[in-house]
């Protein structure tokens, strides 16, 4: 018998007793709240230690054993003190704000009632530091312990005592032979420090010592002693991963925890997923947007609960503004500015501006079902319009509060008009008409029709209407689009090339949302064959903004939020991406789900204080 089937007959009679108790005294007491099942289309977990973890399925498993240094607040989705699940307690920068010294919180203890201190967040880390393990986690640092360069922010660590941590972190700068010259403040750097998991070093220690290499060859390896609202999993390949509640969590929402155990149940695909949530074999799901209108009406009828919220990230087209023929960097070897060329048609402001008011992404995302009137546009009502590189509402915490641009041929028009963009000869294709290619490059370029090709990965439904949609909308104003969908390497191939007029995709954002941008908007990064800046947008007011937003001293958060709304508008005026559409997300739990409190973007945060009541 599987344990979990085993466990819910228990935890059936347990429930069964208590009800004889009192209905407090069962809602009082730890692990009589039945079984938490999920479904799970990942595959097997590949390890259930978090130093070595580097896949989603493993992170389910090991993330509700182990604390954070730093956790994330799960309604305001940032970094925070004094957060359930995280060590804690206070944190504060030198005059320099590259040193950070964190306080830890003093009550916590694993389930063995070890207390937890310094200790075991510094052994992690010389774990991982170390190199000698597969651990992804290496790009936490901006050096492994031998002196190998790493990508990330934490320079050095050292404990203070028990309950506290000093670190040196920020932007590395180094001289031409990779060695750090300098050490210069970076506020996104805190978030790097949670990089790196607290584990038990006791008994880590006794099992492992310094052979850290030792670990890659006991990825299953759990301690003793762990601190999470589940614990002790149980590992059936292709079939589940069941976790038993922690009676000793003492971070429960509830100050204990609910579930008397949590289950990945193994399923091939969303298709039986769906089926087995309906037949009431799993307790909770995400739903799939061409089932999102047609499972509201069930959830009505049948009495599921049923949350919605936009997702972390957006679609969006990204337009080539640099020459697509002679693909250059933003920058030279030593930061100065490359002339990249211009894009014969997306060089021009006006010109991407005029594609926002000409595409009518309103119709795309369309209405949801309403009595006898059916849905209408590709996500039938189930999703929003973007605007600029932020968040939906509830996931984001620096929206400047921008209306998206109005579908209005007739303001596209006079745009592109403005922009040398017009049909003078009546045919109904706008040609060149002294355009700023034809001024600053090529003169002959006059009277060539107004022409681009436009990619995506074909096998995304969405995203293949949304080309086609683009390219019929266009040529309502005179505008020819060569859509085509192709293989998604191929895609991700031309899109870094920087070779091709524009693409349509999406960035899937991580929280804590890092509304710096730079990553994708940054002459510095952008890198023809590497660089997700493959745009090649740059402003140097919008590089000054996101300068000082991750150097402020102290890093103060609401003085970090009006810089970043700044630079949120700069990019709505400059439109290097046309952003389309934010996806509804929907989650359902069954109707006899006791405590389901899910909030954007952080569904499960109170998964320790659901209870499931058997009839």
């Amino acid at each position: 018998m599987k344990r979990f089937t085993h466990l819910f007959m228990v935890g059936v009679l347990l429930t069964l007793v208590l009800a004889l108790v009192g209905p407090a005294a069962a809602q009082d007491a730890a692990n009589t709240g039945g079984v938490v099942i999920e479904g799970n289309i990942g595959g097997d977990p590949s390890t259930f230690n978090p130093l070595l973890g580097s896949d989603t399925v493993s992170s389910d498993v090991y993330s509700k054993m182990y604390p954070d240094l730093i956790a994330i607040n799960p309604e305001t989705l940032r970094s925070e003190p004094m957060q359930l699940g995280g060590l804690a307690e206070s944190w504060e920068y030198d005059e320099t704000g590259t040193v950070l010294t964190v306080h830890l919180r003093q009550d916590l203890v694993w389930s063995d009632g070890t207390p937890i201190t310094a200790d075991d967040y510094i052994w992690a880390a010389d774990a991982v530091r170390s190199g000698l393990t597969s651990s992804p986690r290496t790009s936490a640092f901006t050096s492994l312990a031998d002196g190998t360069p790493e990508s990330g922010f934490v320079d050095s660590y050292e404990k203070i005592d028990d309950y506290t941590i000093q670190f040196v972190l920020g932007q590395p700068v180094r001289d031409d032979e990779g060695n750090i010259t300098e050490i210069l403040p970076n506020c996104v750097a805190l978030d790097s420090i949670s990089d790196v998991s607290v584990v038990p070093s006791h008994l880590y220690e006794a099992a492992f010592g310094m052979d850290y290499a030792a670990m890659d060859e006991d990825p299953f390896f759990v301690p003793t002693a762990t601190f999470g609202a589940f614990t002790d999993p149980f590992f059936e390949a292709g079939v589940q991963v069941s976790m038993l509640g922690a009676p000793e969590y003492s971070d429960a929402v509830l100050g204990y925890v609910n579930p008397s155990e949590y289950v990945q149940l193994s399923v091939p695909d969303t298709t039986v997923e769906y089926e087995r949530f309906l037949a009431g074999e799993l307790t909770f799901i995400g739903i799939s947007a061409d089932r999102q209108n047609d499972f509201r009406t069930l959830a009505e009828e049948e009495g599921y609960q049923v949350f919605e919220s936009p997702q972390n990230g957006y679609t969006y087209v990204g337009w080539n503004l640099a020459d697509p023929s002679n693909p250059q960097p933003g920058v030279d070897e030593n930061g100065n500015p490359i002339d990249q060329g211009i894009h014969p048609l997306f060089g021009d402001v006006r010109v991407r501006q005029a594609m926002a008011y000409a595409i009518d992404t309103t119709s795309m995302i369309g209405t949801r079902p309403d009595g006898d009137n059916p849905a209408t546009g590709i996500l039938e009502g189930n999703g929003y319009q973007a605007v600029t590189h932020n968040s939906g509402e509830g996931v984001t915490f620096v929206d400047p509060g921008l209306e998206p641009y109005a579908f209005d041929p007739e303001k596209a028009l006079e745009l592109l008009a403005e922009a040398g963009w017009s049909d003078q000869d009546g045919d109904g294709q706008l040609e060149c008409n002294d355009c700023l290619y034809a001024q600053q490059v090529d003169p002959d370029y006059n009277g060539t029709p107004m022409t681009f090709s436009l990619a995506t990965n074909a096998g995304n439904e969405v995203r293949e209407r949304v080309g086609q949609t683009i390219r019929e909308q266009l040529s309502q104003i005179g505008i020819t689009v060569e859509f085509e969908a192709i293989d998604f390497g191929a895609l991700v191939d031309l899109l870094l090339s920087q070779t091709h007029d524009a693409i349509i995709i999406g960035w899937s954002l991580g929280l804590p949302f890092d509304p710096d941008g730079r990553w994708a908007f940054s002459a510095e990064s952008d890198v023809p064959g590497s660089g997700f800046a493959y745009t090649s947008y740059a402003n140097p007011e919008l590089d000054a903004l996101w300068e000082e937003a991750t150097t402020i001293p102290g890093c103060d958060p609401e003085a970090r939020v009006e810089l970043y709304q700044q630079a949120m508008q700069i990019l709505y005026e400059d439109q290097p991406y046309l952003w389309l559409v934010i996806n509804n997300v929907m989650a359902a739990a069954q109707p006899n789900v006791e405590g389901w409190d899910p909030l954007p973007a952080a569904n499960l945060w109170n998964l320790d204080a659901w209870r499931v009541i058997e009839d």
